[in-house]
């Protein structure tokens, strides 16, 4: 609890205030800003691995790039879309990682606010550094620093909106995920349909616009939002004495430790999506209407439109079962995900393995990757992370959940490693090797299950928590 969460005169708006769907009006800025952010966010990732593929690292262009020669050496004198898949799994990879960063830096330095400020004015200039080949590893760093300044900081700033008693927090962050989701479904369809036909770098300045378009809402909403403060109080309170940590708290804190690269592992199926799948579809599915050639990247609305969708139908089914049977609990969900996982890679398998060589793909396949793929998220991410925040002891609960993230830094590694492995192998194989690493995973949550979750599940209910 934070001291403007702790006294109320702290604050600079009307913490009764419901003039935004029966909420506070800084809970529209906030929302309003992330979509846009999340918008350009979205829009830049669905544009990359295609941009990089299809124009940025072919021969006549990539010895424009600033510090090209000096990466490729880093990666071992990687070539075309292994060079392409490894810069996007490290981009991936550290837009998880510098978080951790941007939170000490608002909590020690400027503050939640100008922490967000500050990301927001760097993702900008990053996104409308990649209209130049020359800035392109410069651009990428941007979006990296920024993103990490921005992300964490103003998901946190939702729940300080209200006072600890106040009953629409948990409302108010599924508003939060509609501003996420909207950015993320209509992000393909202008930023990566202007890149696709009108070129790319209109489709990289669309994404800056975004992010511009999010700054000036976040700053319009200023006085609306809690007020900046270093928690002096607080700090004193970390001093108080806590309970000791029992041997229980020990065994659930190294077993979830374990559990973070068998995480990591799970997800690359699932973020494969932004990289090899995309060139694979860009290359072999049929994706048109009629004569027309639709863009590729519309691949990632209609995963995003699926996947909200069974977010949602997902939870509903289980509100419906546990009115008449047990309800499962978060370890046994993520297993039945990770066999969802396992059939989704199936679609896949089975588009390249019945199509014949040298036609394209049909959709009902991959659509069907989608739906099955989608299933699996629902029952999988958002649940792990209500399995961390339950089963870690509440003295190291915060540390927990930051140490959880981790996943993401190794899992989106993986997907640019595996990746690379895209055009040395047959499609048949690159997609088994993902169903591999789902039934791994898979098989390691099981015994989990079997071995250690008698011992360790209780009571504790998950806190609120951001996954943008």
């Amino acid at each position: 609890m934070t001291v403007a969460e702790a006294t109320p005169e702290l604050h600079l708006y009307d913490a009764e205030d419901t003039s935004f769907l029966g909420h506070p009006k800084g809970l529209g800025y906030l929302a309003f800003t992330e979509a846009w952010e999340r918008f350009s966010f979205y829009g830049m990732q669905a544009l990359l691995v295609l941009y990089m593929v299809n124009y940025l690292l072919l021969p006549g262009t990539v010895g424009e790039v600033a510090g090209i020669e000096q990466l490729r050496s880093l990666y071992g004198g990687l070539e075309g879309q292994a060079f392409a898949s490894a810069i996007f799994g490290t981009y991936a990879a550290c837009v998880y990682l510098t978080p951790i960063f941007g939170g000490l830096l608002a909590d020690r330095v400027l503050g939640k606010r100008r922490t967000v400020l500050l990301g927001a004015i760097t993702m900008a200039l990053g996104h409308f550094l990649m209209a130049f080949n020359v800035t392109f590893l410069l651009a990428l760093l941007c979006l990296i620093l920024g993103s990490g300044m921005f992300k964490g900081n103003i998901s946190s700033q939702v729940g300080s909106l209200y006072k600890p008693e106040d009953l629409r927090r948990a409302d108010a962050f599924q508003i939060f995920y509609l501003g996420i989701n909207a950015g993320v479904i209509a992000s393909p369809l202008v930023v990566g349909t202007l890149g696709e036909t009108m070129g790319w770098h209109w489709g990289f300045g669309a994404a800056g616009v975004g992010m511009v378009i999010g700054l000036i809402i976040y700053i319009a909403g200023q006085k609306y939002l809690p007020r900046e403060h270093f928690d002096v109080a607080a700090k004193g309170a970390a001093a108080e004495p806590k309970d000791p940590m029992s041997r229980t708290d020990w065994l659930a804190t190294i077993a979830l430790l374990l559990l973070i690269p068998v995480l990591a592992v799970a997800i690359v199926p699932n973020n494969q999506i932004f990289n090899a799948y995309l060139v694979w579809g860009d290359q072999s599915f049929a994706l048109y209407w009629g004569e027309e050639k639709l863009p590729t990247t519309w691949l990632i609305t209609l995963d995003a439109v699926v996947s909200v969708s069974f977010l949602a139908i997902v939870a509903g089914f289980y509100r419906w079962w546990k009115t008449k049977w047990t309800e499962p609990d978060e370890l046994t969900k993520i297993i039945i995900g990770s066999l969802f996982s396992i059939g989704g890679m199936a679609c896949l398998y089975l588009a390249a393995a019945t199509t014949p060589a040298g036609e394209k793909i049909g959709l009902f396949w991959p659509v069907m990757f989608h739906i099955v793929n989608s299933i699996g998220f629902a029952h999988m991410l958002p649940v792990s992370l209500a399995l961390f925040a339950r089963l870690a002891p509440k003295q190291i609960s915060g540390t927990v959940i930051g140490l959880y993230f981790i996943a993401f830094f190794l899992g989106n590694s993986m997907v640019g490693y595996v990746g690379g492995w895209f055009e040395t192998m047959p499609v048949t194989q690159f997609w088994l090797i993902h169903m591999g690493f789902a039934a791994a995973a898979g098989a390691v949550f099981v015994l989990f299950k079997l071995l250690l979750a008698p011992r360790l599940m209780h009571d504790a209910e998950p806190e609120d928590a951001a996954l943008s």
